[in-house]
């Protein structure tokens, strides 16, 4: 990435640093213990692999599942695997930023200053998130020392072992069905990437259109973040209303971009609707306790957490995401109690059979268009 007098607008270092340093420490687990659930989070997902490949009738092209490595993480290695992908991702609309901030008086001190500040804001974020996430199928990352990926460029899986520790004891479910069930969830989505050759290269040339289309300053970012750090320190300042705070999301929408940002939002239903889809699906046959777990996750997801949970979710856009499960697994269901999981199956012809945002919402419309006008 381009910089000024050698900073870059972001420090990606002190970002890992100030978000590893956060991070909160993981539920007490002996070092037997740890050792025993980092291997069975591998049989899990190995296992899982031929459940999820049964149930959804997808066969991956070209390579393996195994191909792409299964990686049981703490929360600094998932905070050190989701910095190489922003980096990776953000690399365009940051190099644009950087060349509009050379342009202004000051700019290499405040390329110096602002990185470093960034930096420190985007940790405190990532720390935040780090104690939330389960699992990942990690995409668009580029290689990395500390974590390998596979070498056809394709993605890794990555499981956060000390959040699903914690959220089996929270919910107080069979912690052996629960892993299985987590892993189902995961290995759907490394079955749709790895079983859909196009997929990957779609998403990321709509991530880039869209980031191309970003005409914003420097400032308005930054002042975004430093939003979510103060929701994070309780720092806001007084007389701001909590419920104000925007998604970073919406700082960026030209007309071209609200036209991109509702095909994602719309591929994104369809690829997490489907990983629920499925491993609800699969398991009653090999996750004897699935209900319960699903009646608890969801009244789980429901309830929330605290108003600084809450307004960072809006902030950063996890309501959306939570409504991308549900809106996505309807659709799914739909589709499939209509014409079959094969009929369903016709979504991964081409970028031209994915649902569209209204589709995901009346998946009747979707079976109209990709059905009934083919054989027509």
């Amino acid at each position: 990435m381009t910089s000024i007098g050698g900073a870059e607008m972001v420090d990606w270092n002190l970002a890992v640093a100030t978000a590893t340093r956060l991070a909160r420490p993981g539920p007490e687990v002996s070092r037997d213990e740890a050792r025993e659930i980092v291997a069975e989070l591998r049989r899990h997902a190995k296992a899982a692999e031929e459940h999820v490949r049964g149930f959804t009738r997808m066969i991956p092209d070209g390579h393996e599942p195994a191909d792409t490595p299964v990686l049981v993480v703490d929360r600094a290695g998932w905070i050190k695997a989701n910095v190489a992908g922003f980096r990776e991702l953000l690399k365009p609309l940051l190099d644009k930023m950087q060349d509009r901030r050379s342009n202004t008086a000051g700019g290499a001190v405040l390329g110096a200053v602002g990185g470093k500040v960034t930096g420190v804001e985007l940790g405190m974020l990532l720390s935040f998130l780090s104690s939330r996430v389960l699992g990942q199928y990690e995409t668009f990352a580029p290689p990395s020392r500390d974590l390998p990926s596979s070498d056809g460029g394709g993605g890794r899986l990555l499981l956060v072992a000390p959040n699903i520790v914690h959220v089996e004891r929270e919910l107080d479910v069979d912690p052996h069905d629960f892993r299985l069930w987590v892993c189902l969830h995961e290995e759907t989505h490394r079955t749709q990437f790895t079983g859909v050759p196009w997929l990957r290269d779609h998403l990321e040339g709509e991530i880039q259109s869209f980031l191309e289309e970003t005409d914003v300053d420097p400032s308005t970012v930054v002042e975004r973040l430093r939003e979510a750090a103060q929701s994070l320190t309780g720092s806001r300042p007084e007389g701001e209303e909590e419920d104000e705070g925007r998604s970073l999301v919406e700082l960026v929408q030209t007309p071209g971009q609200k036209e991109i940002l509702g095909r994602l939002t719309a591929v994104m239903s369809l690829l997490e609707g489907h990983a629920d889809y499925v491993m609800d699906g699969v398991g009653p046959q090999v996750v004897p306790s699935v209900a319960e777990i699903r009646e608890k996750f969801q009244q789980r997801r429901a309830k929330g957490a605290s108003r600084l949970d809450q307004a960072l979710r809006k902030l950063l856009g996890l309501d959306a995401k939570l409504r991308q499960y549900r809106d996505g697994e309807r659709f799914v269901r739909a589709v499939v109690d209509e014409v079959g999981m094969d009929g369903f199956n016709r979504v991964w012809t081409s970028p031209n059979t994915l649902p569209t945002k209204a589709e995901i919402a009346k998946p009747a419309d979707w079976i109209a268009r990709v059905h009934r006008r083919a054989e027509s």
